[in-house]
Order: structure tokens, then C-alpha cells, then sequence
């Protein structure tokens, strides 16, 4: 069993476990590879040269603290019950650390994933709301904003303690997504028929009904900050790491 970052011949292999496992979703995995893919971001366990587990991660931060945010962990099918996952993040948290990263967080894709991560040490640190409403009669303005603009006014806008998310994450989400800015808010959406499901809705949310009939939405559902919710999980990597209040957006 050997653990290591993912060399160019794996990189077919591992994308094909990451199908295998969590779907594909017309290009998705590709698209990552494209926008957002780092290899000495991806560590792996390999067994006689076959990848049996794998996890990604993505750079952030918040006041200063360097923040991993885990994202993509998986196990063969055909090898779990191994303790495989709890084997690479114990290798991944002791990686990380060696590399001056404060903490790690991760948004857990259910309940029963939040329990497994909190047997290996994680806690719950950051929550949000949803509000959910139809479209206004009148309309807000608002207009698209590409990454760079988007990353410049989430700062000004983020909740204290919140985690910054810029440079390829952004890219990664522009790539999904479409990033929106009003005079005093700042949205990231996608649209399916007449409904929109915004991900990260910062500023006035008292706007959402005139976002939606400025988009031509009759209705919508918009993740706010708030505490309604459990969001993300942090594990520190030394005593004194920063425990962020807002984490905003996921790729889960």
C-alpha cells in the first residue's frame, strides 16, 4: 500500500473510480480535470499500481489561517471496508500539516457521512439557512461578473470569520455556475426550467424575489448565511487554528 500524489498514468484511473463512485453528470469529471485539477492537490492509495482510494483538495482561507478543503474522497467499491478512507486522511492531515496548512474542512454529503468524519476527528463549525420564495413583480438589476470581480466583492461582503474561496475554486464554480452581482448583493445560481437554485446568496437577501424576475425565474431556492443548517466541518491541524463561522459555496 503505498500513498502518493496521482503521476499522469493514474490520472485516467482515477477519473474513472471518481465515475464509478459518484456518477457522471454530462462532462462533469472532465470539466474539473480542466478548470480546477491539481496533482499535488490529489492524494491516493495505490496497491500493486491500482488506485483503491482518492480525495482532492482545494486551497482557502480565513484570517490568515491556510485551509484544505477536502473534497472527491473515495474507495474502490471492490475495497472498502478496509479502513482505507480513515488510512488516507490520517496520511493527508499529517501531508498537510508538514505543508503549513492550519486546518482541514470538508461539507459532508449527508448525516451518515458527517458521523464516519466525526469518528476521525472532525466537528461541525459552520451552518447556513435556505429561503425559498417566488418571483416579484418588479425586478432588481442585476448582471453577470467573472470570477476575479466575483472574488473582490465576496470579500467586502463575506460574514466575519467567513472562508475565502478564490483563484481555482472560483474558476471551478464559474465553470457550473453563473455569478451574478446587484448593487447590494451577490449571488451564484444555476437555472433549471423556471426554478433557481442559488448557492451562495451574500448581501441583501431581501432581494431574492427581484432576482428572480430579473432572470426570468418563477421561483427559487437560495443558501444564506445562517444557523439552520449544519454546513462544513473542520478538523485543526495545531491547537490555535482559526474555526471559521461561514464556509458559502461547496462543489458536493
Amino acid at each position: 500500500m503505498n500513498f502518493e500524489h496521482p503521476g499522469k498514468d493514474h490520472i485516467p484511473q482515477l477519473l474513472t473510480l471518481w465515475k464509478a463512485v459518484f456518477g457522471e453528470y454530462d462532462g462533469f469529471w472532465e470539466l474539473f480535470l480542466n478548470t480546477a485539477f491539481l496533482p499535488d492537490h490529489c492524494r491516493c492509495i495505490t496497491e500493486n499500481g491500482k488506485i483503491t482510494a482518492g480525495l482532492y483538495w482545494f486551497d482557502c482561507s480565513c484570517h490568515q489561517d491556510k485551509i484544505a478543503y477536502i473534497y472527491a474522497v473515495v474507495t474502490d467499491p471492490a475495497h472498502r471496508g478496509k479502513g482505507l478512507c480513515r488510512k488516507l486522511m490520517t496520511d493527508v492531515h499529517s501531508l498537510l500539516k508538514s505543508q503549513g496548512y492550519d486546518s482541514v474542512m470538508l461539507v459532508p454529503a449527508d448525516a451518515g457521512l458527517r458521523e464516519m468524519y466525526r469518528k476521525m476527528g472532525y466537528a461541525d463549525c459552520t451552518s447556513l439557512s435556505e429561503i425559498t420564495c417566488t418571483a416579484a413583480d418588479t425586478a432588481v438589476e442585476i448582471h453577470n461578473v467573472n470570477p476575479e470581480e466575483y472574488a473582490a466583492l465576496r470579500r467586502a461582503m463575506l460574514p466575519e470569520w467567513g472562508v475565502l474561496q478564490e483563484g481555482n475554486n472560483l474558476t471551478f464554480l464559474a465553470a457550473q455556475t453563473q455569478l451574478f452581482a446587484g448593487e447590494d448583493f451577490l449571488l451564484t445560481a444555476w437555472m433549471e426550467e423556471d426554478t433557481l437554485h442559488g448557492t451562495e446568496l451574500l448581501g441583501n437577501t431581501g432581494a431574492a424575489p427581484g432576482i428572480l424576475r430579473a432572470l426570468g425565474c418563477e421561483k427559487g431556492m437560495f443558501q444564506i448565511p445562517g444557523q439552520n443548517k449544519p454546513f462544513a466541518m473542520i478538523h485543526k491541524l495545531h491547537d490555535d487554528a482559526v474555526i471559521p463561522k461561514y464556509f458559502g459555496f461547496s462543489f458536493d
